[in-house]
């Protein structure tokens, strides 16, 4: 598989340090208020490329953290008059439940920030030791980026480029704290009424940068093979934890880097002054989570991805087409001879191959969905004169493409009550016996129940009214 490794600006062939066997550490949620829309392409495009590679019959240790020590969740808690960790372990639970609706798989491991002191400190003190960090006259300990000669390797920006294009590093240092702008806090020191923890540098906190580089070390190792994360991380965040991490370490953080693109709102940035800032929640109670799932996978996931109400339409009437050729699939094996063509199982390697094909070339997804319309396509048309084991071969690779992708993950098996197919075959009787009126008034009787009944070559097909 070949992905585009945003440290070395090429597609490179992702191997990794033990084979058959993949380190993620994906950038999880401060978890301060319910997601938008935004925050799901990360965790759905890393999703599919976790399912993709176990799909491929690796082993994948995946962590994904909660950020549950921050100033804005400081900031909620205080506003709402709560303990921070009551409003963390409120919107963690919203979150897991978009996760879940989003049908992101669980994480191997779920770090939580808080439940880390002991490992931030301990890389804090491997700075101090090996001289990239220092401790202010107010209990901040900050690390020295100019010290670490690779700063800036990863955004491809020099210190002067970042100084100058940043605010964050353009920091007026009235407080005399650091010994140069470009510094950066790994611990802070206790400010009144902010939650903390004892530390050999007096009262404090971790910084936003460090707590990633401990848990990722604990969970993962000192070197892991993939690290992802939305574009906005670059810099500061995945810069400061590449310069924290190989400093404390001593070695390479991450051995392959991937960034998702942007997420805009018909064509603007999404913001609340604007207006146009949508939660996943918001747009799930109108469309449901399976349609958010499948706009994330329209675009390739390093493009800008534009969000509309008439695409997220789209996405729904797409979906429903996978569904509707699933349950057809299910109609036609259930009816199927034994004998018949086998022409739809070399439509449905070549599908298969096409998939991969664009799953490998660097997580394709738009192309991986058009293989798998492809294969719609030939169900549709050449469904009817398969055999039966065409038919469920068939079904089984459509199964296993639009699961690597988690879609179709809400269908419903309705069995039909017996009641009902007594009615459906005392109807079909009917019709044989050219009795039209008994069998419309067998059709509107099956309605009432719930269910409609469609004729075809292979028998009546009956299904759920919704």
């Amino acid at each position: 598989m070949q992905i585009f490794n945003t440290l070395t600006r090429k597609k490179e062939e992702f191997i990794p340090q033990k084979p058959g066997e993949y380190r993620i550490y994906v950038c999880g949620p401060t978890v301060y208020n319910f997601i938008h829309i935004g925050n799901a392409r990360p965790m759905v495009v890393f999703d599919t490329l976790r399912r993709y590679l176990e799909y491929q019959g690796n082993k994948v240790i995946y962590v994904s953290n909660i950020t549950d020590i921050d100033d804005k969740l400081i900031k909620k808690g205080q506003e709402e008059g709560v303990p921070m960790q009551e409003v963390a372990r409120r919107y963690e639970a919203e979150y897991i439940k978009d996760s879940e609706g989003l049908n992101v798989l669980a994480p191997t491991v779920r770090p939580r920030a808080t439940e880390h002191i002991d490992e931030i400190l301990g890389i804090v003190a491997d700075i101090i030791e090996k001289g990239y960090g220092y401790v202010a006259k107010n209990g901040d300990v900050y690390f020295r980026a100019r010290k670490f000669k690779e700063y800036g390797k990863l955004s491809h920006l020099n210190l002067e480029d970042l100084e100058s294009g940043n605010r964050e590093l353009r920091s007026q240092m009235d407080d005399d704290l650091k010994e140069d702008p470009a510094d950066f806090a790994v611990w802070k020191a206790a400010k009144p009424g902010e939650p903390a923890w004892e530390s050999p540098y007096g009262p404090g906190r971790p910084g936003w940068h460090i707590e990633c580089s401990a848990m990722a070390r604990k969970h993962l190792g000192e070197t892991i093979d993939l690290h992802c994360g939305g574009q906005d991380l670059i810099f500061p965040h995945h810069e400061n934890e590449i310069a924290q991490s190989e400093c404390a370490n001593g070695c390479t953080f991450s051995r392959y880097w991937m960034h998702n693109g942007f997420l805009n709102i018909d064509n603007h940035k999404m913001s609340k002054s604007a207006n146009n800032f949508f939660t996943v929640r918001e747009i799930a109670d109108v469309y449901g989570y399976e349609p958010i799932r499948y706009f994330l996978l329209t675009a390739g996931y390093r493009m800008p991805l534009n969000y509309t109400v008439e695409l997220i339409q789209s996405c729904k009437a797409s979906l429903e087409r996978l569904y509707t050729c699933r349950e057809n699939l299910d109609f036609l094996i259930k009816n199927a001879a034994e004998t018949g063509s086998d022409v739809l199982v070399e439509k449905a390697a070549a599908a298969k191959a096409k998939f991969n094909t664009a799953m490998d070339d660097d997580l394709n997804t738009p192309d991986a969905l058009a293989a798998i319309f492809e294969l719609v396509k030939e169900i549709n048309t050449l469904g009817k004169d398969a055999s039966k084991a065409a038919l469920t071969n068939a079904a089984e690779v459509f199964d296993e493409l639009t699961g690597v992708l988690g879609l179709l993950y809400n269908r419903k098996t309705n069995e039909v009550p017996a009641e009902v197919m007594e009615l459906v075959e005392r109807r079909a009787a009917a019709k044989k016996a050219k009795d039209w009126g008994t069998a419309d008034a067998l059709r509107a009787q099956i309605t009432e129940m719930g269910w409609q009944v469609e004729d075809t070559a292979q028998g009546p097909k009956v299904s759920k009214i919704s």
